[in-house]
């Protein structure tokens, strides 16, 4: 059985990234890349599904573990009553080649260990050709092979390779899994110390760049490695998490694939980095948005594969019983196929936040948002999926009215401050009727609260974005009424659940996790308003939450406080550090219970 999501941790080389177990194992592993076929499925299956432990044989007294400060190199110590043993595993970040690197090294007395290998491509489908070489096994599967390379001598059982072998005190073993396409030749043998030392070293100097100075700088330092971790370096673009199909409600359907990159954390994700001081990744994510976005305007989706691609098939794998029994297992996003309105207003916010924090205008890229306004002069008034992506009947949602609001407003601003050209007056026009309309049809003034959609009763987290993006402050009564409707209606436990889900409104049935990212809105929306104390409170509870490793996953289940959905969740990160830089910027320092 996988382990609960608390006891993953994250490495990764800026092309994909694996999970690894407090337990010593290597769950979930896609090489070479994000999108290709998992090497390491066991997290949605069964152990012959493809996994790798190296851990004591014996009786584990104790386990710790951490990253070395600033880095993705970690360093899970095991002590048992023979002595203790530290497994340091990384991904070296060399350009061109995916490697999983674990070094071996005994810290006191003397330990005897076990190593299982259980390789399995295309998610867990396909067992491989294995064959030995000297120093170590290759293993092939259609197109994709692998090369495993130590001076511990392994052997073959039951379609696993495994090793038994001792480690004393100052001695070091190294294991190197290298991929390679299996038409080509095997990939040059690595240093595997000096790979880790290396991997430490670029880690650190990328960290040097952060110009964050405020409250729960550790914390953010984390965040920051972690989206770093879930950039595709070719192309700039930022996964929402290397993992499909991780339970939304342990058990149930709710399992997407989130190995893709939405336009809709565009804005937020270019606002982290460059207050943070990431101008070239920043730069990158701007580049990957204008590539993905161009074409006709109408076809414009809510998100695209790593390398911009929109073809997004979902289907099914039957084969994968699923994490903790949760299926179906997904592979593709559906939701890719939606018409969401909200996305024009990210794309033109986006684009406002570059050229705010000082990025220059590119005038492909103005001329790519001239044409999105031109569409969106006539279609912000139909009917969307919303931000949720909700599979059942398209309706009016106040968050994509606003959003389209926030188009125009965008645009209206780019003409205004940067000198480029446009119908201005004819944007002030329909910004004035968008806002007119959400108010006059998105808000319940009985209730004093906005609503998810016009003419409904339900409340939506996604109305916490009104003051965040300009709308209104976050002082209006309106918006007061709102955060307080959301807080009768929509907390469990003291944190927000994204909507009250049913079958009726997104074709599934109800149930999931509270929604972190949301939770983070209204700690936003508790600073803007001057409630300090509950903003440190809830910033600090939200901390609580990350694991030991300091990694958050998308939702929280408050009954069986565990972390659910896809993990770690880049949204997640990216409503960390954008919260605790609210709570910041509101003067005074936090009481901080903890070591963020």
């Amino acid at each position: 059985m996988p382990l609960p999501l608390e006891d993953y941790a994250l490495i990764g080389n800026t092309r994909t990234a694996a999970l690894v177990g407090r337990d010593g194992s290597i769950d979930w592993a896609c090489l070479p890349n994000f999108d290709s076929c998992a090497c390491f499925a066991a997290l949605l299956g069964e152990r012959d599904h493809g996994r790798w432990q190296i851990a004591p044989k014996g009786k584990v007294v104790q386990t710790r573990r951490a990253y070395r400060d600033d880095t993705l190199v970690l360093e899970t110590d095991f002590e048992t009553v023979d002595g203790t043993v530290r497994v340091v595993d990384c991904m070296p970040l060399w350009q061109g080649r995916s490697d999983v690197v674990r070094l071996v090294r005994g810290l006191k007395g003397r330990v005897t260990m076990h190593s299982e290998l259980v390789l399995r491509f295309d998610f867990g489908s396909i067992v491989p050709w294995v064959r030995r070489l000297d120093g170590g096994i290759v293993a092939t599967g259609g197109p994709d092979a692998v090369v495993l390379r130590s001076i511990v001598p392994t052997h073959g059982e039951n379609f696993t390779t495994v090793a038994d072998f001792e480690v004393s005190a100052g001695q070091e073993l190294p294991f190197v899994l290298s991929y390679f396409p299996s038409h080509e030749p095997l990939p040059l043998p690595i240093d595997a110390h000096a790979a880790c030392e290396v991997t430490a070293a670029s880690w650190r100097d990328w960290m040097q760049r952060c110009t964050y100075s405020g409250d729960y700088a550790g914390a953010v330092r984390r965040s920051l490695l972690t989206l770093k971790a879930l950039t595709y370096a070719p192309t700039g673009g930022i996964v929402a998490a290397p993992t499909t199909s991780l339970p939304e409600q342990l058990g149930g359907v709710r399992n997407w694939d989130y190995r893709f990159c939405w336009l809709r954390d565009a804005a937020f994700t270019l606002d982290a980095l460059l207050n943070c001081g990431y101008v070239e990744e920043a730069k990158a994510w701007r580049e990957w948005l204008l590539r993905a976005a161009a074409g006709r305007p109408q076809d414009l989706h809510i998100m695209y594969g790593l390398r911009g691609e929109r073809r997004l098939t979902e289907f099914e794998l039957p084969w994968l019983p699923g994490y903790e029994g949760a299926a179906p297992v997904r592979i593709g996003n559906g939701a890719g196929r939606q018409f969401q309105l909200d996305v024009y207003g990210e794309v033109m916010d986006a684009m406002h936040v570059a050229r705010r924090e000082g990025m220059p205008v590119l005038r492909e890229a103005w001329q790519l948002q001239q044409v999105l306004m031109d569409f969106l002069e006539t279609g912000w008034s139909r009917a969307d999926n919303g931000i949720w992506e909700v599979r059942g009947a398209q309706r009016h949602f106040t968050h994509s009215k606003v959003m389209c609001w926030v188009a125009f407003d965008r645009a209206i601003t780019a003409v205004e401050r940067s000198g480029v050209d446009g119908p201005v007056e004819k944007w002030r026009a329909l910004r004035t009727q968008v806002f007119e309309e959400v108010i006059a049809r998105g808000f319940d003034a009985e209730r004093n609260t906005f609503t998810q959609y016009y003419g409904g009763r339900e409340l939506d987290a996604s109305l916490l974005l009104i003051p965040l993006v300009g709308f209104l402050p976050a002082t209006d009564a309106k918006m007061k009424g709102t955060v307080a409707a959301i807080e009768r209606e929509l907390l469990d436990d003291g944190l927000v659940l994204r909507y009250r889900t049913a079958e009726a409104l997104d074709g599934l049935p109800p149930g999931e996790g509270v929604f972190l990212p949301c939770s983070f809105w209204l700690l936003d929306n508790y600073a803007l308003q001057g409630r300090r104390a509950e903003a440190c409170a809830l910033l600090e509870r939200l901390l609580a939450l990350a694991n030991d490793v300091g990694l958050l996953a998308e939702e929280y289940d408050p009954r069986a406080r565990r972390q659910v959905g896809n993990f770690p969740q880049a949204f997640s990160h990216v409503a960390l550090i954008n919260g605790a830089r609210s709570v910041s910027s509101v003067g005074g320092k936090c009481v901080v219970t903890g070591e963020h």
